[in-house]
């Protein structure tokens, strides 16, 4: 008996898409190619083929939508450029969370100049360990610092205009997400930025910024920039502790610009409200060099 699903019958067609469905599915899946991939200096590897069967779109389209490879690419960096920074924002919390737990073992050192000394140092040197590990390791991050080397490579014009205004509005947030952390810091501890410098918070930031930069940059040829670690106590407080050399420089940049504020009093109510403050924030203690 025959078996009637087996009939030859009519077929749904696919509808046809729009050219502007075809343009934002060709950008999606580009986009998540140079996710996962990372982006170089040129897009050179990205296959346009690859992507339009990502995007499962009808070739014709594709090429209707963009005659020549450059011009998709040139709407790719557009994607990228616009994409780019405010989600790779340095995240604060392991390093509060790490003072927090010595801070909870070891509240005495909230009590004297030395011991708050001992814990901004402690809170710089996790949060940069933690940043630089996550950023090197980050495709995002990669993408990020290969989108600012494209853009200088473009020829000057409409698309590099474009780029370079997305970029500037990354950057700006990225900055201003950065001190943010940055300030949270200071502001725990009692320290401020030292007058005389005639500097902020975002001064420290944008300074330390092209150190983080040139060692991701590097890392893939210079590994050891980022993986050499030492057991040291390079700024005079507590014992020594687990440093890598960009850690090291980012600290000793930071402690350059800042100082105690002689402006707080460092009372019981004061010590009993950053206890308070540490046990809120949100993180996993790391290690216990200080105790």
């Amino acid at each position: 008996m025959e078996n009637p699903s087996a009939r030859p019958g009519p077929t749904r067609r696919r509808r046809r898409l729009s050219d502007q469905e075809t343009e934002q599915r060709m950008l999606d899946a580009a986009l998540k190619t140079v996710n996962r991939l990372g982006l170089t200096v040129s897009l050179e590897h990205i296959s346009l083929e690859d992507v339009i069967r990502e995007a499962g779109v009808s070739r014709s389209a594709v090429y209707r939508r963009w005659p020549y490879k450059d011009l998709f690419f040139s709407d790719l960096l557009r994607a990228l450029a616009r994409a780019a920074a405010p989600a790779q924002v340095p995240d604060a919390r392991p390093a509060l969370g790490h003072v927090r737990a010595v801070v909870q073992d070891r509240g005495d050192l909230l009590r004297t100049p030395e011991g708050r000394h001992a814990l901004a140092v402690e809170m710089l040197r996790i949060g940069n360990l933690t940043d630089l590990a996550a950023m090197a390791e980050s495709t995002a991050w990669r993408t990020y610092v290969a989108l600012h080397a494209t853009y200088l490579s473009l020829d000057d014009g409409e698309l590099r205009d474009e780029i370079g205004e997305s970029l500037a509005e990354s950057e700006r947030v990225l900055v201003r997400r950065t001190t943010e952390n940055f300030g949270t810091y200071l502001d725990l501890l009692g320290y401020r930025i030292r007058p005389e410098l005639d500097a902020d918070a975002e001064t420290v930031v944008a300074v330390t910024m092209p150190l983080v930069r040139g060692a991701i940059i590097m890392a893939p040829a210079a590994p050891q920039i980022t993986a050499r670690k030492v057991h040291a106590n390079p700024f005079g407080a507590g014992a020594e502790a687990e440093w890598s050399p960009v850690a090291v420089a980012m600290t000793s940049i930071a402690l350059t610009y800042i100082e105690p504020d002689p402006a707080v009093e460092w009372d019981d109510a004061r010590v009993d409200e950053v206890r308070r403050a540490f046990e809120a924030a949100d993180g996993v203690g790391v290690d216990e060099s200080l105790e």
